[in-house]
């Protein structure tokens, strides 16, 4: 098989195959602490828009900004190899619905700027940061009816969200992403339409940046939303030859594990990332979830202690204690090793 040439982050998959790396966790949890208003949503440039902006956190990047660098920076502080991008629906789909789809690609360009000014601060020769851009998985989906009583019917389509994901990918690209990271992932043709599309701009442009691919398991059955099992998910998404795989959000660590354990039987010759939420909801504490930073650090300990992970984080309900934690808990701890050769060498 001929190897991957990166472009862009060459270091990644020697970091990765050295040591356990930390992403970063929560955007959504830390800008709920802000406590900000309808009016920090809109800024003065979108002061007269006709929809309510409350909450529409991706807007954020371009009329609080400071808000956006200060999460970026704690979590470097807490000693994150890697953060995401504030872009999680920074796409036309999904800001649609907030009227600003005209605005996905500059929301894109301006949130891995932030990204990368805050990771470049934080950089070192000895510890390099990354930026990953992130692709959400869009508020439709491709596969599942939104109307109970009429099964074939969509709200989308394949090439809708191929041109809206290769959009995002040159915004992101252009503000100077590392790598790009497909995460959350509900519906797998939504995921193939990413997929598509970044495939579409490595070949447009000649730029190639390591991708990282993240799945969701929904619930006790094992499955994504759209019906595949873990297993199933990998083989069909495996032709894109991401530099890992693995699993994020809807979960904590606890209901996330034998999904991880499958993905490292299955996987063998990839990269395993897992970043699960802080426990189940819990609208008593402070973050919204029942974990607190020991108790997520001790569950992802005992993943990296049975060999099942190259990066580890935080989905929802994290915070920078959460990840300092995690850093603390998983660095005397080897990082997995590939079961076969990883097709990969340094850019020419």
């Amino acid at each position: 098989m001929k190897p991957v040439i990166y472009t862009r982050g060459q270091a990644l998959p020697d970091l990765l195959a050295k040591r356990i790396a930390i992403l970063d966790g929560a955007m959504g949890t830390m800008i709920q602490r802000f406590k900000l208003t309808e009016a920090d949503y809109r800024g003065e440039r979108f002061k007269d828009h006709p929809k309510d902006l409350k909450n529409n956190g991706d807007l954020l990047v371009l009329t609080r900004p400071d808000v956006i660098r200060d999460i970026h920076e704690g979590y470097l502080a807490a000693g994150a190899d890697i953060i995401e991008t504030n872009t999680f629906g920074a796409n036309s789909i999904a800001q649609d619905d907030y009227g600003l789809g005209h605005l996905a690609r500059e929301m894109n360009v301006a949130a891995a700027r932030l990204a990368r000014q805050a990771a470049d601060k934080f950089s070192t020769p000895d510890h390099p940061r990354f930026v990953a851009g992130a692709l959400g998985p869009t508020p439709r989906t491709a596969s599942i009816s939104p109307d109970v009583n009429d099964p074939g019917a969509r709200n989308v389509d394949f090439e809708q969200l191929r041109a809206a994901y290769y959009e995002q990918v040159e915004g992101l690209v252009e503000g100077g992403a590392d790598l790009l990271l497909v995460e959350t992932i509900f519906d797998t043709l939504n995921a193939k339409a990413a997929l598509f599309a970044i495939e579409e701009y490595f070949a447009d442009t000649g730029e190639r940046l390591p991708l990282i691919v993240s799945g969701t398991v929904t619930d006790a059955s094992g499955r994504i939303l759209s019906g595949q099992t873990v297993s199933a998910f990998w083989h069909s998404v495996r032709h894109a030859r991401p530099l890992a795989i693995g699993l994020n959000c809807a979960l904590g660590a606890a209901l996330m594990r034998p999904y991880i354990q499958e993905l490292h039987k299955v996987a063998g010759d990839t990269f395993i990332s897992c970043y699960p939420n802080a426990g189940l909801p819990n609208p008593m504490s402070e973050t919204g979830f029942d974990e607190t930073p020991a108790d997520t650090s001790r569950l992802l300990r005992e993943f990296a202690a049975e060999g099942l992970v190259n990066l580890i984080g935080g989905c929802c309900g994290t915070t920078p204690d959460h990840i300092a934690a995690i850093g603390d808990a998983v660095r005397p701890l080897a990082t997995r090793s590939l079961r076969k050769e990883f097709f990969y060498k340094e850019a020419a």
